[in-house]
């Protein structure tokens, strides 16, 4: 278990300096330590640590239970609640954030060492579950014929397969993480005007949600492509909705052949009037 990186959230220094003593005795590594909820969001997105310590009350805007909220959902990061606060109303709070653990103040050392190897060692099991079950999906959006984006929860990009790549103009290492709408962007072609992404109603209804026709992808170097679209919802065995993918491909060329029969039917220059 050694050479872990653990984010201490800690407001009271001393108490921060103690823990991150104990910690760096035992083996692991503390990057850094942060006071504010604020901090400690900033701090996990920059360092990636392996777990967080977190004190629930924190001074600021932002409590710790907030700041695991946003943690979690967006970096994938375990926390472990650090509070000398048990009563009922915080500990529901807490628990809505699927902590990997919770220790009382004060504690000794035993207790915290034997904590924080409970939380990493379930951390590395989830993570060889979640890393077969998203292997098994990038497998499968990867050898799709069509463009394919897939989203966490919160909308944020999990992959991306090479088609999608090309006409969005994002690698997968620039994409990943990113919120989808950044990635995905899609107008009318029409008006001109931004087109819902089909991710938000899939998350929200978890229902399939195709665009109507008419719908144009604008890229990374802003070109402009006409796409079919369609958002579906993942589930998982509990039939509750964990992410959403978003199908797409270029139908440039089949529009193009639309019109050149058009053009041929009712006359050259007609078909651009008929199709707008």
């Amino acid at each position: 278990m050694a050479n872990e990186k653990i984010l201490v959230v800690e407001d009271e220094r001393i108490v921060a300096l103690d823990i991150k003593h104990s910690l760096e005795s035992f083996g692991y590594v503390v990057p850094c330590m942060a006071s504010t909820g604020e901090d400690a969001i900033q701090m996990a997105k920059r360092y990636k640590p392996d777990l967080v310590l977190m004190d629930i009350v924190l001074k600021g805007d932002i409590d710790g239970i907030e700041a695991a909220t946003v943690i979690h959902n967006n970096c994938r990061i375990p926390v472990v609640y650090l509070t000398a606060y048990s009563d009922e109303r915080t500990l529901q709070r807490a628990k809505m954030t699927e902590p990997f653990g919770h220790i009382l103040k004060p504690f000794d050392n035993r207790e915290l060492r034997t904590n924080i190897e409970i939380a990493l060692h379930k951390r590395a099991l989830e993570q060889e579950k979640l890393f077969n079950n998203d292997s098994w999906i990038n497998s499968l959006m990867d050898n799709v014929g069509d463009a394919v984006i897939s989203t966490d929860a919160s909308g944020r990009v999990t992959h991306i397969n090479l088609l999608a790549q090309a006409l969005t103009g994002y690698r997968l290492e620039e994409a990943i993480g990113e919120p989808v709408d950044r990635v995905f962007k899609v107008i009318c072609e029409t008006t001109g005007k931004a087109v819902p992404n089909p991710t938000k109603k899939a998350l929200r209804e978890g229902t399939f949600y195709g665009l109507c026709e008419g719908t144009v992808l604008i890229s990374k170097e802003q070109n402009h492509i006409p796409v079919d679209v369609i958002g579906s919802p993942i589930r998982n065995i509990h039939n509750e909705t964990i992410g959403a993918i978003i199908v797409f491909c270029d139908i440039t060329e089949r529009r193009d052949i639309e019109r050149s029969f058009l053009d041929y039917i009712i006359g050259p220059g007609l078909s651009q009037t008929v199709n707008h």
